[in-house]
């Protein structure tokens, strides 16, 4: 392990810490309402104090390391080591009893994820990436597969306009709409679809799928900002990173042109 990775004693702690934060979003799913954010998205008091939960954590399993979060500050630390917290991402679904969420943490080293956590609570999967090393689900690791076939595409919701923008063609997979987009983003590093388009996520939203991808040899293209040139103090809170993800070079090829669409008047 080179020096930048998390000890093992800081691993056995962030399990704990997402294992309390999971057992919590499990007793509110379903019990819980929603209100809603200045942006238009939604909130529950379930984000607000998984949120705080996890940003506390972590100022004690990795003090002087700073803290990115949707639901707390913003702007990109000035800290060598950093992490980006989304704790509740799909906050939609959890509203709305949709048992699809997830808790999506991921710690950069040098502007780059070296370590990412993704949690989908009702699904009992935590994955866990690192760095140059691979990823795990439940404690066993994945074996690199680009040989899986599906005939499947994860669109957000935003992204759906590029149908509507090229009506005459046919689209090139069977189009899977998951509302979350760290779980999309999964889904492509998994196998079970082979490419996604994300119209409007945010940084909190893509750090920690970001590595799986990587670490699965899945290819990503940025198609207006790459975060690999994210500046200290840069402020976050309205910055998207569209994307398209893919199972491979070829399966880009099919999907760019449809990603283009996005930004198509």
């Amino acid at each position: 392990m080179n020096n930048n990775n998390l000890t093992s004693q800081q691993l056995k702690d962030l399990d704990s810490l997402f294992e309390l934060v999971s057992d919590r979003q499990l007793k509110d799913f379903g019990n819980i309402s929603a209100s809603s954010k200045s942006d238009g998205s939604l909130i529950t008091s379930c984000d607000l104090w998984s949120d705080k939960t996890i940003v506390e954590a972590l100022s004690k399993i990795a003090p002087n390391e700073g803290v990115l979060s949707e639901e707390g500050g913003k702007l990109v630390p000035n800290t060598n080591a950093y992490w980006i917290v989304d704790p509740l991402d799909g906050t939609t679904n959890f509203a709305a009893g949709i048992p699809y969420w997830s808790i999506s943490v991921a710690r950069f080293v040098d502007g780059a994820p070296q370590s990412s956590f993704l949690i989908i609570p009702t699904l009992k999967k935590k994955f866990v990436a690192i760095k140059g090393e691979g990823v795990w689900l439940n404690s066993k690791k994945i074996e690199v597969n680009n040989n899986q076939q599906s005939e499947c595409v994860s669109l957000c919701s935003r992204s759906i306009k590029i149908l509507q923008k090229n009506p005459n063609s046919i689209f090139p997979g069977k189009i899977r709409l998951l509302g979350v987009s760290s779980l999309n983003l999964t889904s492509v590093a998994m196998g079970q679809t082979f490419g996604a388009i994300e119209s409007t996520p945010k940084i909190w939203d893509i750090a920690a799928a970001w590595l799986l991808l990587e670490e699965l040899n899945c290819s990503i293209e940025w198609l207006e900002i790459n975060p690999m040139h994210l500046t200290t103090e840069q402020d976050l809170k309205d910055t998207n990173f569209p994307l398209i993800a893919s199972r491979t070079k070829e399966k880009m090829k099919v999907l760019r042109p449809w990603g283009s669409l996005l930004f198509k008047n």
